[in-house]
């Protein structure tokens, strides 16, 4: 079956977008299309539009060739669908989106009978989304459970370190000998100092302070702050989905967690790279085991020279910083303020290309 590229006619009743749209397929994370007998579009989800980054009111009437590059494996699993009138699966199949972004996608297509034809219904479920999923859970849970190693460690580290500086507090009174009294002067400035990292450590403690908030005023004012600090060094462009609804976050935690992020890709780049700030919805997304309705995705690309592979599964814990002079807590702070969000930082990155993604539940 070859595809007409003339335009399909308006959809069918029966099948209009409006009441495939409103419907409980938007509830579904799975994408799902339904085309009609020459493979154009008649309806699509909320999901299917986020995969195919269009929109129902331009898709709808589109050839499906119109919205990816269709090789021979899809042309060949439409056409048994349709031919034989019987499901077909496939697992893994890539998606060429027009944009050049690649998925791979797990497929299902249904022969739906209709009077002009057998129409037929794609379910799309990207693999990497299945992925991110348990790789998301994962991350959480071991977050969850260092915060509780750490709370317990800086109980045991904090209390010695006190008695330790109120001892050397006490000798340095006693002392005639103005030299030795220096000593305990560095002791008790060390064992402050501990106390400050430990502290750090455990993060932000005060009381999310949540108000309605519009996620490009913090993106913004990061994006202002790195290029001031770089005395316009970098250049940092922005790619924001001007659609999204403001939703609760403590501003000032976010502003830290988005600069600390974008600070670091900034010293990755240097003078002559190139980093993107991104923002995208995403519909019925899990995190940490809970399913949400729309989740905020503030995205940070570099091009720099990636991560270091041997910190990759350790880059959110304390003290992990691939260079000399980090401390190696802005991660590990930003993913603890991320999670009292009820979100997530991710992070993929090979050389030439990092994205640090920042998910955050936008119920209100």
């Amino acid at each position: 079956m070859t595809l007409s590229h003339a335009h399909s006619p308006h959809p069918v009743e029966g099948v209009e977008q409006n009441g495939f749209h409103s419907g409980t397929f938007d509830m579904l994370a799975t994408s799902v299309l339904l085309l009609d007998e020459r493979w154009y579009l008649r309806a699509i989800n909320l999901a299917g539009e986020s995969l195919f980054d269009a929109s129902a009111s331009r898709a709808v009437g589109e050839s499906l060739e119109q919205l990816a590059q269709l090789d021979n494996d899809w042309r060949e699993l439409l056409t048994q669908a349709q031919a034989e009138d019987c499901p077909v699966v496939r697992r893994g199949i890539v998606l060429l989106l027009r944009s050049g972004l690649q998925q791979a996608v797990d497929l299902t297509i249904s022969p739906v009978a209709h009077d002009s034809g057998v129409y037929l219904l794609l379910e799309l479920t990207t693999v990497d989304r299945l992925y991110a999923i348990s790789e998301g859970e994962n991350l959480w849970a071991s977050q969850e459970s260092l915060r509780q190693i750490i709370k317990g460690l800086a109980h045991e580290v904090k209390n010695p370190l006190g008695g330790i500086r109120g001892a050397a507090q006490l000798l340095s009174k006693e002392l005639a000998n103005q030299g030795l009294a220096e000593y305990t002067e560095i002791i008790m400035a060390e064992a402050d100092r501990l106390r400050t990292l430990v502290d750090k450590m455990l993060g932000p403690r005060e009381k999310l302070d949540l108000r309605a908030t519009n996620i490009h005023q913090i993106t913004e004012h990061v994006r202002q702050l790195i290029e001031a600090e770089s005395q316009g060094e970098v250049d940092i462009a922005r790619d924001y989905d001007p659609g999204l609804p403001e939703f609760l976050t403590d501003k000032d935690q976010l502003t830290q967690v988005l600069l600390n992020i974008t600070r670091n890709a900034w010293q990755a780049v240097g003078p002559s790279g190139h980093i993107t700030l991104r923002t995208r919805s995403r519909r019925q997304y899990t995190l940490g085991g809970h399913r949400h309705k729309l989740v905020c995705a503030i995205e940070i690309f570099d091009d720099g020279p990636g991560v270091p592979k041997d910190i990759m599964p350790q880059l959110f814990l304390p003290m992990v910083t691939g260079r000399a002079n980090g401390t190696g807590l802005g991660l590990s702070i930003a993913q603890m303020i991320a999670n009292r969000h009820g979100g997530l930082i991710q992070c993929h990155s090979e050389p030439g290309a990092t994205v640090f993604t920042l998910l955050l539940p936008m119920e209100t």
